[in-house]
């Protein structure tokens, strides 16, 4: 690997183990997505093997397992800091030939532990006077044993329902079912890896756009360059205000109500927000209460102000100085007045190959112009 950083690969049935230096030297690459509120985490390696390879034995057994528990942890250790790219489950191999007569190409994918999540149904469980947050709970309890530590934030506003009006049920799979109830708040669901090889976090909540600031990444500044390509996006057609519509109990009058952004779900880095162009009337909110149906509301205009203003690039990890973390904030320098600034890490794609390592990232924020004058060099 590239000179500073460390790869580490760990694998194994259930629990993944250090694998040993012969395995590590087969590696021809390695690439890790991160996961997004829309996409889970994936990972890809390749390997020149032979026939006498201990991983051609592992993953073709694996092949014939009902529900393929082969984990699969890859960490960069850099300057002395580890690094959890992913944890996950392994999907999907393949073997081709090699580049050289005896030898083949093991090719293996998987996704991170939200994959384990989808395998089966639950529909016959009941939860009576819980809220959806305990829900959660409940459902990430049967995956502790697979390291799988739940974050669960409290939804804004509360809603527990009667048992004597109604006792919510479970629809389908885990991870569905997750993520419908976290759609309705205008949170997300997603799994992070770490913070130790074996374990990843189960994040139910806002996707809160705060907290610790990275060392800036530089465009266009000479020495200090330490973004290799970039490009920047603002997409003028996403603003919309949502407009719930409930019902008067008593008159059965509908009472239409315009909702805005929850600023704890999508805090303002941008000083200029594309302008509302549209307006959605949410006519299937009638049947709910108020909280239920502002619950919705604040969701839609969430989901409709998120991330107009994108910047992808490609970086410089050894001039950086450090791995580009996802879910944080970066400041942005040398892009021009209207791009400069903070940032919010959407996703990063860490990849392995030819003794090199490089990272790509896509940036995001909901309006153009910074709001603070300085970033953190």
């Amino acid at each position: 690997m590239t000179s500073g950083v460390e790869m580490r690969l760990f694998i194994g049935p259930v629990v993944p183990l250090p694998v040993s230096q012969d395995i590590l030297e087969a590696l021809v690459s390695a690439s890790v997505t991160c996961a997004t509120p829309d996409a889970p985490g994936v990972f890809q390696l390749i390997f020149d093997i032979d026939q006498r390879s201990p991983l051609t034995t592992l993953f073709v057994l694996s092949g014939g397992a009902p529900i393929p528990m082969v984990r699969v942890v890859i960490a960069a250790r850099m300057a002395g800091v580890d690094t959890i790219l992913i944890d996950g489950v392994m999907t999907h191999h393949e073997v081709t030939p090699g580049p050289s007569p005896g030898t083949s190409r093991l090719s293996v994918t998987g996704e991170d532990m939200s994959r384990v999540m989808d395998y089966i149904p639950f529909d016959f469980i009941r939860y009576p006077a819980m809220p959806d947050f305990a829900r959660v709970n409940l459902i990430l309890a049967k995956y502790a044993f697979l390291g799988v530590i739940p974050m669960v934030i409290p939804s804004v506003l509360l809603d527990v329902p009667l048992p004597t009006s109604s006792i919510p049920q479970h629809h389908g799979k885990d991870l569905g079912y997750m993520k419908e109830l976290a759609e309705k708040v205008g949170y997300v669901f997603m799994m992070r890896p770490g913070p130790t090889v074996g374990t990843s976090i189960a994040y139910w909540g806002p996707d809160v756009q705060m907290g610790d600031v990275q060392p800036a990444l530089n465009l266009d500044m000479d020495a200090w360059r330490n973004i290799r390509d970039a490009s920047a996006s603002f997409d003028t057609q996403k603003g919309m205000i949502p407009i719930v519509v409930i019902q008067n109990p008593e008159t059965k009058v509908p009472i239409p109500i315009p909702v805005v952004v929850n600023p704890v779900l999508n805090p303002p880095l941008g000083a200029v927000p594309p302008i509302p162009l549209r307006v959605e009337l949410m006519n299937d909110t009638g049947h709910l209460n108020p909280v239920q149906a502002a619950l919705i509301g604040m969701a839609r205009a969430a989901r409709a102000q998120s991330g107009p203003l994108k910047v992808t690039g490609s970086l410089d990890v050894q001039t950086y100085g450090r791995m580009l973390e996802p879910y944080k904030l970066v400041g942005l320098r040398g892009a021009g007045p209207a791009y400069t600034g903070l940032f919010y890490v959407e996703q990063v794609t860490t990849s392995f190959s030819g003794g090199q390592l490089t990272q790509s990232f896509v940036l995001s924020r909901n309006g153009l112009v910074s709001t603070v004058e300085k970033v953190p060099a």
